[in-house]
């Protein structure tokens, strides 16, 4: 049986210092990391806060996701993906199912689906030029609303390699955005191409 809150936090904290930080996190030394060890700090680990604050979009009349169903570059009756502007690395795209659901209650035929639209996507957004490789998120902590992260990581930086890509891409300046803009219409064009859907909503 899993620790509850409190029990999780007194044994995490018994593995801290006095002021409540943990040891550098050992993904600190590797060389993708984007900081070096010397001057980090672990911040220290607040207690539990119980119940947990709602996510955005808890309540699906109050979700951004629902409003914007119909805003994207590419759609079909239940999917749509959008660009992420402001982004650092060369690409990023989200996947988001246009009703409002979340993963755990995707119906199976949804889920099957976004098994096959992300294997379409990552093949296209890698066969960009410039793109190694496309790394795929799913977090789900700050809206109740899908949401399914790709992200373009650039050609020859093997130092954003892996899990540190999504704090790389926060640290680069902006991508350019006409370079971007073209590379989203590229991807959006081939997924049609090899899926199906459209450039404009289709209901």
């Amino acid at each position: 049986m899993a620790m509850d809150p409190e029990e999780y936090y007194a044994h995490v904290i018994a593995a801290a210092d006095a002021e409540g930080r943990l040891p550098l996190a050992r993904m600190t030394g590797w060389d993708i990391s984007p900081f070096e060890q010397e001057g980090l700090r672990v911040s220290p680990l607040r207690p539990p806060v119980m119940p947990e604050p709602p996510r955005h979009g808890e309540d699906p009349a109050d979700c951004r996701s629902c409003g914007q169903r119909d805003e994207g570059i590419w759609f079909t009756d239940t999917w749509r993906l959008t660009r992420t502007q402001r982004a650092g690395v060369p690409l990023v795209l989200m996947l988001r199912p246009r009703d409002h659901y979340d993963l755990a209650d995707l119906p199976d035929e949804l889920a099957a689906e976004l098994g096959v639209l992300t294997k379409h996507l990552v093949g296209h957004i890698q066969a960009l030029p410039g793109v190694a490789r496309a790394h795929v998120y799913r977090i789900g902590d700050g809206s109740a609303h899908l949401h399914t992260w790709f992200f373009a990581r650039p050609e020859g930086q093997p130092q954003m390699l892996g899990s540190w890509l999504v704090v790389w891409d926060d640290l680069m300046p902006e991508y350019p955005a006409e370079p971007a803009e073209a590379d989203a219409a590229t991807v959006a064009d081939a997924l049609i191409e090899s899926y199906g859907g459209s450039r404009t909503p289709t209901a």
